[in-house]
């Protein structure tokens, strides 16, 4: 347990208090209850004391003293004064000179309402200017992003979102520029602010200097209405708050989750609301005709055409049937979907994951298993897994803060360059599918990994890991993890993308798991099996709970070829994706802040989701409608309301127990309840075989990732994300393209085990000789394998 740290009394405005030593003033008369107005303050970044709002008195030797309250730590005996005539004084001077220069456009800004410059001046300003010249002016507003736009006339100069892009997010691209009465935020030339994390400067800014695209001149603070939430496009679970204004979500703000996402959102998880109000949602349940084209149907009719369609394939023998998703649903909807399956269905095939992520006995049973927050604490943190900036982007910045805040040591092991590399201790490049003679390397800490190794010996240890890439077997992940739960105090954070994949784990959406983490004694098909059986037709009919295989699935034209098999096929959707499409029967299914429930993120912390929108047309919630499908085919799966299922929940899954949606909406739970593992488990010791091709061989190896803007159906569906995403390209390293004869920007052919594709070619010296990397869901559906070959085309 990490020792209390001293306390020291001091008195502010003639009260005494007590803090921990070390704490800065603004936060410990904070704590006892008086405000400081402050503008360049932010309790997440370092204090610089430059808006000098903040001064109070302090009693010193020499008489009373103004200083800055942000930057001055507590001592013991400080006697403080916040309300005295000369800290008033002091206060509405400095916003007189805030205010020379500022436009007094507040009807017309986007900050109107919720602006701290526009709330300090009516509690502490000066009532008029004195200021009759002409104010400066700049041409007005200027994009310095596709989703952020600078309003020059408006900034204070508080540095706050200079100061968030190089301390938080080690993006530098806004800065000052020019000097005296000229100064001004700036990007740099022919340099937008393309960051993962822009929008958290909007958020903190303090006046309306940097606004959104997709907000502005949308509504006022007073017209909207707002729930807290979790963000449903990873797994780390950030805090949200939805707002929203006539039944249409309209931004995302991050929520100062301190064991999480301390306020902080990547831009997919803040702008990624446009999809619930695209209109290609599906509203209305479709089914297929005589003629083999989907047409709209009511719910009574799509019901009963899934149900005998369902029933028909049961008919044929036991386990005809499979399931596939859950992995973005809510741990109520994924419990019900379990149910359907197993209880309905009569079937054990049954999966979250479509072949990219781990061993779901890993997600939902590795210990000891790591929290972010414990990167708070950590002297190593290990990291063998997908690019965090990339899938992960909130805990890429907790580990970004671990080592260059915390003083932390950060070993990177990865195919090519990460975000993480510019502030890793060590970083260690393998070519794909040599990951295990790596990790013995590793493991032996000899020769030129000596001190990589001395520095993974130096505990607490943090391990996270999971596959860097779609071709990196999964049992090398559980062989990493049996490695670093070796280490010095070490706790492992097993890793992938999925939103609510752990959660879905924890509720049987698995064919080796059922509810509660419990071992399925008759484990069914993985999704590799479900898709082979399709194709076979050793299965008959499938379901599916907003999965996309015939994108998402790791062979994208294999998953199609066996929907096409399929012999009857029920899709449970927001939008008619490339699966969907292919299903005998669409029903359409309500959303992310249209239902209420609860999710699991990559910690096992469960937090509450909850509902603000209608959602569209006709759409129900998934468990609604897996219980009208199950009651029409004889059976019930007990799915009355969602909180009768989180009730059910936590009678059937022990680590569950007490977590109930009372106890995450209030107090302590609002910050989620992690839930406790089981005793003993661990992961596979046993690492598997080197399979990468000698280079004699085969010269290239293909390596594939996913970047944070793709060609997803949720991304494409919201028009700020959408036009992130970048063309596919083939990244090959120099050596290659000399030995090829390819040139930067020339085309090439790449042929894999699922596909080809013709891309121009990215010269990146990040990677090891002999490997091309190619983003996934890009375009470019090359398939799973490591084999790729590679020809100039003409």
């Amino acid at each position: 347990m990490p020792s209390q740290p001293d306390l020291v009394t001091f008195t502010v405005d003639g009260k005494e208090a007590q803090v921990p030593a070390g704490t800065l003033l603004i936060e410990a008369v904070k704590a006892a209850g008086v405000h400081i107005p402050h503008f360049c303050y932010h309790p997440r970044m370092k204090p610089v004391g430059m808006c000098r709002m903040c001064l109070v008195q302090v009693e010193g030797p020499r008489g009373m003293m103004l200083g800055t309250s942000c930057t001055m730590p507590v001592t013991e005996g400080m006697v403080v004064h916040t309300d005295t005539d000369t800290v008033a004084k002091a206060q509405e001077g400095v916003l007189e000179f805030l205010l020379l220069n500022h436009p007094l456009d507040c009807p017309v800004c986007d900050r109107g309402g919720e602006c701290p410059l526009q709330d300090q001046t009516m509690a502490a300003g000066p009532g008029e200017s004195r200021f009759v010249e002409e104010k400066r002016h700049y041409p007005k507003p200027i994009p310095i992003s596709d989703l952020v736009l600078l309003d020059r006339e408006r900034c204070i100069l508080c540095a706050r979102c200079t100061r968030f892009s190089d301390e938080i997010s080690g993006d530098p691209l806004i800065e000052f520029k020019d000097r005296g009465n000229a100064t001004q935020v700036n990007t740099f030339p022919d340099e937008p602010f393309a960051s993962y994390f822009s929008g958290n400067t909007v958020q903190i800014c303090p006046v309306g200097a940097l606004t959104a695209t997709p907000y502005r001149f949308r509504a006022r603070p007073w017209d909207l209405e707002a729930v807290e939430s979790t963000c449903p496009h990873c797994s780390v679970g950030c805090r949200i708050s939805v707002q929203a204004s006539r039944n249409e979500a309209l931004r995302f703000l991050g929520v100062d989750n301190g064991p999480v996402n301390q306020g902080w959102l990547c831009d997919k998880g803040r702008f990624g609301f446009e999809f619930l109000n695209s209109g290609d949602r599906l509203d209305t349940p479709l089914v297929r005709d005589e003629d083999g084209d989907l047409v709209e149907a009511s719910w009574a009719e799509a019901l009963d055409r899934a149900a005998a369609g369902l029933s028909a394939a049961a008919a044929e023998g036991p386990g005809r049937l499979a399931g596939l998703g859950g992995a973005r649903s809510t741990n109520e909807e994924a419990y019900a979907f379990g149910r359907f399956v197993r209880e309905t269905l009569g079937s054990n095939h049954l999966d979250a994951q479509l072949g990219d992520g781990l061993d779901p006995r890993v997600l939902a049973g590795i210990t000891p298993r790591a929290a972010i927050d414990d990167l708070e604490r950590a002297r190593t943190v290990l990291v063998w897994a997908p690019d965090l900036k990339e899938e992960l982007p909130v805990l890429y910045l907790r580990v970004r803060r671990a080592a260059t805040e915390l003083g932390a040591n950060l070993v990177v092991v990865h195919p090519r360059a990460t975000g993480l590399d510019p502030v890793a201790t060590h970083t260690l490049r393998y070519r794909p599918g040599a990951g295990t003679e790596m990790l013995r390397r590793l493991a032996d800490g000899s020769g030129d990994l000596a001190a990589v190794r001395a520095a993974l010996d130096e505990g607490p240890v943090v391990a996270i890991i999971g596959r860097p890439g779609l071709g990196d077997d999964p049992r090398l992940a559980e062989a990493v993890m049996a490695f670093a739960a070796g280490l010095p105090d070490a706790a492992v954070l097993p890793v992938t993308r999925r939103s609510n994949v752990y959660g879905a784990a924890d509720m049987g959406l698995a064919p080796t798991l059922l509810p509660g983490r419990v071992a399925n004694d008759a484990p069914g098909r993985d999704a590799a099996g479900i898709l082979e059986g399709l194709a076979s037709g050793d299965l008959g009919g499938l379901v599916l709970l907003g999965s996309d295989p015939a994108t998402d699935y790791v062979e994208p034209q294999q998953a199609a070829a066996a929907l096409d098999a399929a012999g009857f096929t029920v899709a449970i959707d927001l939008f008619l994706t490339p699966s969907a499409a292919k299903a005998d029967v669409v029903l359409p299914a309500l959303g992310f802040a249209e239902t209420e429930g609860t999710v699991t993120n990559l910690e096992g912390r469960v937090q509450k989701v909850n509902r603000l929108l209608p959602g569209p047309g006709s759409a129900r919630p998934a468990h609604e409608i897996l219980e009208d499908l199950a009651r029409r085919m004889g059976g019930s799966i007990g799915a009355a309301s969602a909180e009768a299922l989180a009730a059910e929940i936590a009678g059937t899954a022990p680590a569950y127990a007490g977590i109930t949606w009372e106890a995450l909406s209030w107090g302590a739970g609002r910050e989620g309840i992690v839930a406790p593992g089981p005793e003993g488990s661990q992961p596979l010791a046993v690492a598997p075989e080197d399979h990468a091709p000698p280079p004699a061989a085969r010269d290239l190896v293909l390596h594939q990732a996913r970047v944070l803007y793709d060609r997803g159906t949720l991304t494409q569906a919201g028009p700020s994300l959408a036009k992130l995403a970048k063309e596919p390209a083939a990244y090959v390293h120099p050596e290659d393209a000399t030995r090829f004869g390819i040139k930067a920007g020339a085309a090439v052919r790449l042929t894999g085990s699922g596909g080809s594709a013709e891309l121009p070619v990215v010269l990146d010296p990040s990677l090891v000789a002999g490997t091309v990397y190619v983003p996934l869901h890009l375009g470019a559906a090359l398939g799973a394998g490591l084999e790729i070959s590679m020809e100039a085309v003409t």
